[in-house]
């Protein structure tokens, strides 16, 4: 008996061996579903980054112009500064929202429905958000920033998810940062539309707001065509025969055996368990160390920095000698940086892996955040200073967008098997939104407060969260989801279902009590 147990996870282990599969090509089906997945999900939230940037003079001119026309007399400058926050703030509250509704929409739906029905949350806020000025209604620009917030706390959670169990293990990596190219490419996008030549003047600028209905409606057309996650379909559904079309149309192979029996085999080690809650996975300890992990990666997503940096650029730009009304155009160069930057990363991290990525970005940011500290003070001494700090502006984005921008959503879906990844998704997901909004609150009063010397504070969570991945995360490129989960058994001190509780499940019905015992005790061990 202790040789068949012996044979069988050695056997699982070989199945479990990325060198012994051969690296399928990647399918233009797989393709399909990870760009048109990511425009309307990933590229709508990267566009509302930036959008309302470039517009905001004539936006607050129509609160104003709207405020007159109902009570007779101008916004007062509180007010008007209050009604501006509350536009701009409200998208990270809908965002909030959303991540805490993604798991129950994604149980009743899959990932692929979820992702459809988040179209019409998008659809809505851009009718909101076009029609607010012919209606003389700032509240519908308020209530469609909302929803859009909403929108995207849902897409940051369904995609990455999705991405993760469509795809190969040896291409993962490099899927998964569609979304991160698909923000950076809807920021760049923001941007060059919001110039003065295009959508950025005082007639058009609601226009703006009606180019979102583009990447959604695109997704509405291509996306039901593609097929449901195969995880999701064999592990929730238990619809075999859909997993392995799926994996079929995915892969562009017939013979999916291997890959079903991967889930299979994932689906047997967590002892057949539905879709787990958050208080169970916060309640238990064979996931801790993964989700501390998910929450230090997406706390350090956000506390970085790398929203405070658009505070600096015009001013440092200015500072240089550069005419205002060329500042836009080169401020193009930052949405090009990083998308170029994150293109990169999707490019190499296959190679070069998560973990290196991750701490290099995270790393390279405290180095630059502290040269640009130094660069500030000395901003008025020297004529030339102003250009070495656009440099580190341009190097922080850049080393963000290597890794920190796009893998914590990646991890998120590597680090938790089926039953706990939509509430992994969620904590996540709620962890990133507050701390968005915590920046978002706090950065001005941290400006006033320190000046130059602000960018210290991001360098601080820049290097904690170096020091934490570099202690914590495990390599996951190129391994199955029940290998990362066993790579955290010695940190948790209690070990998940192993390929040996496997063996278990399977013979239960077949074996005496003596056998079992057997088997029982070989987990042990």
């Amino acid at each position: 008996m202790h040789k068949l147990l012996k044979d069988h996870q050695a056997g699982d282990h070989k199945m479990s061996d990325p060198r012994k599969n051969p690296e399928q090509p990647v399918t233009a089906c797989l393709l399909s579903a990870a760009f048109f997945g990511a425009l309307g999900s990933s590229f709508i939230y990267g566009y509302n980054l930036s959008v309302v940037n470039a517009p905001s003079l004539y936006i607050k001119a129509f609160y104003n112009k709207t405020w007159i026309e109902r009570y007779g007399e101008p916004l007062a400058a509180e007010t008007a500064t209050l009604l501006w926050s509350v536009t701009v703030s409200i998208f990270s509250i809908g965002g909030l929202l959303g991540a805490l509704s993604v798991s129950v929409i994604i149980k009743v739906l899959g990932r692929k429905g979820t992702l459809l029905l988040n179209n019409i949350f998008a659809l809505i806020a851009v009718l909101l958000l076009t029609l607010g000025e012919t209606a003389k209604s700032f509240e519908m620009l308020i209530i469609g920033r909302l929803i859009m917030g909403v929108d995207s706390g849902i897409a940051l959670s369904a995609l990455p998810m999705y991405l993760g169990e469509i795809t190969p293990r040896h291409v993962r990596g490099s899927i998964g940062q569609f979304n991160s190219i698909l923000i950076c490419l809807g920021v760049f996008t923001g941007q060059v539309l919001g110039l003065p030549e295009l959508l950025g003047q005082e007639t058009s600028w609601s226009y703006l707001f009606s180019f979102l209905a583009l990447p959604a409606i695109l997704q509405l057309c291509v996306l039901p065509f593609l097929p449901e996650s195969p995880r999701y379909l064999l592990i929730e559904k238990k619809d075999e025969a859909g997993a392995e079309r799926a994996f079929q149309r995915f892969l562009g192979k017939k013979d999916v055996s291997q890959e079903l029996e991967e889930v299979h085999a994932e689906a047997r080690a967590q002892d057949n368990l539905h879709t787990a809650s958050v208080l169970q996975l916060l309640r238990n300890p064979a996931v801790r160390w993964q989700l501390i992990t998910i929450i230090i990666s997406m706390a350090c997503y956000q506390l970085c920095g790398l929203n405070a940096i658009w505070y600096y650029t015009n001013g440092i730009l200015q500072e240089a000698g550069f005419a205002e009304n060329i500042i836009p155009y080169i401020t193009l160069s930052t949405g090009a940086i990083e998308t170029l930057a994150a293109i990169i990363s999707g490019l190499v991290i296959e190679r070069i892996g998560r973990k290196p990525l991750l701490i290099f970005g995270f790393s390279s940011m405290a180095v630059f955040f502290s040269l640009l500290t130094v660069f500030l003070n000395f901003q008025d001494s020297l004529s030339w200073m102003p250009y070495l700090s656009y440099i580190c502006i341009l190097a922080v984005i850049a080393s963000f967008c290597s890794g920190p921008g796009g893998i914590p959503f990646v991890l998120t879906g590597e680090l938790f098997e089926q039953s706990y990844r939509p509430a992994a998704f969620m904590i996540a997901g709620i962890v990133n939104w507050l701390c968005n909004f915590a920046v978002g609150l706090l950065f001005p009063f941290i400006q006033e407060t320190l000046q130059a010397f602000t960018f210290l504070v991001f360098v601080v969570f820049c290097v904690l969260g170096s020091i934490f991945l570099y202690v914590v995360l495990p390599e996951t490129k190129n391994k199955t989801f029940m290998d990362i989960s066993q790579s955290f058994v010695k940190i948790n001190k209690i070990p998940v279902p192993s390929p040996g509780h496997e063996m278990e499940l399977t013979c239960k019905p077949a074996m005496n009590g003596k056998v079992q015992d057997v088997v029982k005790m070989e987990n042990s061990f």
